[in-house]
């Protein structure tokens, strides 16, 4: 019998210094595809996914946008008519700066799905790692870097309690969301269960986005690096939101998703297989000299928007107001930041 595929649906924007490693780590825990909605790209984050379906990794879509769309609920709704996700039998939606962090067995797709069983779909509770007191960008592995995250039983902010489901691609369910599968109105018998394998509750059929008070992450859990450094978090900011296009990311979004308080470098165990995979796609001349471009257009970036007027002064007050950096000052005898 056939090993099920994987594919993860997202959208991206000016993420180039990013994709690979998402890529290598994905396909390293058993991940087989990756539907890539690109919009308005300038630092060659769509020429980077065109090339990766050139090598067979990746399959590039252009999101084309009227003004005020939103990109991300665009292509998920896309997405249904697109053949290579079509033809997965598991599709989840899952941005660049989600890692799946499978914790049960040697942390691979194989191993979760024994874990849960046989069931229609699993989602998965963020924990959220801030920038754990980094400020400028260094390229690299962004999964290396930051260690510093959300308390494991406990969400700072509402916004920490957010999931992300996997689904089978099957009858039961009318399309891929964003947080959540909608299942067609008339399906019996959905099998929908946490990151523990517990049922999810029966109000969650129709609506809700985050995790219930029990929520297990026994088997799994979604690392979200949603602001990474400093500098690199001006750049989100000035690209805008994927789905709530009209509201911005600023201070805000910094103190809501900037939790530093608990260290946790479990994903290590995972990153050999995924740097293994990631350094042959370096040995590619091509792809080698697309990533590089796309470092040295973020780092680019970042120069130029500290010369726009009130960004400069916006960065000293990210620097600032940052959550756990007292606590991570108690700490750090013991689990020192990199």
């Amino acid at each position: 019998m056939a090993e099920p595929t994987y594919t993860i649906v997202t959208t991206m924007k000016n993420e180039g210094p990013f994709i690979l490693e998402w890529i290598a780590y994905h396909r390293a825990i058993g991940f087989t595809n990756f539907v890539v909605f690109t919009n308005n790209c300038d630092d060659g984050t769509d020429k980077i996914i065109m090339r990766l379906e050139e090598m067979g990794l990746a399959h590039h879509v252009h999101n084309k946008l009227k003004a005020g769309q939103s990109p991300q609920r665009k292509a998920l709704r896309r997405s249904q008519w697109n053949e290579v996700a079509q033809k997965s039998d598991w599709l989840m939606c899952a941005d660049v700066d989600e890692f799946l962090m499978i914790r049960t067995g040697d942390g691979t797709m194989r191993d979760l799905m024994a874990a849960v069983g046989d069931v229609d779909a699993i989602s998965f509770c963020w924990k959220l790692f801030g920038n754990g007191g980094r400020t400028t960008f260094e390229p690299g592995f962004v999964t290396d870097q930051f260690k510093w995250a959300a308390p494991e039983d406990k969400y700072p902010h509402f916004r920490a309690s957010g999931m992300k489901t996997l689904m089978k691609n099957n009858e039961k369910f009318v399309r891929l969301r964003i947080h959540r599968p909608l299942i067609e109105k008339d399906a019996v018998d959905v099998a929908w269960v946490d990151a523990g394998g517990q049922p999810m509750p029966e109000s969650y059929r129709d609506a809700k986005w985050s995790a219930h008070k029990d929520f297990s992450h026994e088997f799994a859990r979604l690392h979200h690096y949603a602001v990474r450094s400093v500098d690199s978090f001006l750049v989100k900011r000035d690209r805008g939101r994927t789905n709530h296009v009209n509201g911005d990311q600023g201070m805000d979004y910094w103190q809501s998703m900037n939790s530093n308080f608990e260290y946790d470098d479990a994903i290590e165990a995972r990153l050999p297989a995924a740097r293994k995979l990631y350094d042959a796609y370096l040995a590619d001349p091509e792809l080698a000299a697309l990533h590089q471009t796309a470092c040295a257009w973020h780092a680019d970036k970042i120069a130029e928007l500290k010369t726009r007027e009130g960004w400069d002064a916006f960065r000293e007050d990210l620097i600032k107001t940052d959550p756990g950096a007292r606590w991570r000052k108690r700490q750090r005898a013991s689990a020192p930041t990199r």
